[in-house]
């Protein structure tokens, strides 16, 4: 019986993405917390996030690490993939703009590219990956290159 069930939150699957077809994630607003325990958990001791005065600084308010920012970009993206992404290859990724605590981020997606491997038992699948805050600005943009199953 399980066979013929679908499970809730399964992602696309190859067959699912054609070049242009888009999707939004939900959104995530990124609180001193995480700033906190990011920086904590990576050593990022950079002054710009470990030191809350910004009197000096061009970025006012408490600046949040670009990888921060790109980590809870695919987070968000999760569902899009579950139980069915089998590996990330490659990206270029470009900060645009500065994100600070309080923001509040979501992705939007389009895939750019999606072919079969060479086997033709998976796909690969290139996506336009845009974080937007709040204001609708892009304060980070990537391009990942995902296996994915077949279905």
């Amino acid at each position: 019986m399980s066979q013929n069930v679908h499970p809730i939150g399964r992602g696309f699957a190859y067959e699912d993405l054609k070049v242009g077809f888009r999707f939004r994630t939900h959104r995530r607003t990124i609180a001193e917390s995480d700033v906190a325990s990011f920086v904590t958990l990576t050593w990022l001791t950079e002054e710009l996030f470990a030191v809350a005065d910004d009197s000096s600084r061009a970025i006012k308010g408490r600046a949040v690490p670009g990888a921060l920012v790109y980590s809870f970009a695919e987070g968000l993206l999760l569902p899009s993939m579950q139980d069915t992404g089998l590996a990330f290859l490659n990206a270029t990724l470009d900060v645009k703009g500065p994100t600070v605590v309080g923001d509040t981020i979501h992705v939007q997606c389009e895939v750019t590219e999606a072919r079969l491997t060479s086997k033709g038992d998976r796909g690969l699948v290139r996506f336009n990956n845009k974080v937007l805050n709040q204001r609708g600005e892009t304060v980070l943009e990537y391009n990942p290159l995902r296996m994915l199953k077949r279905k």
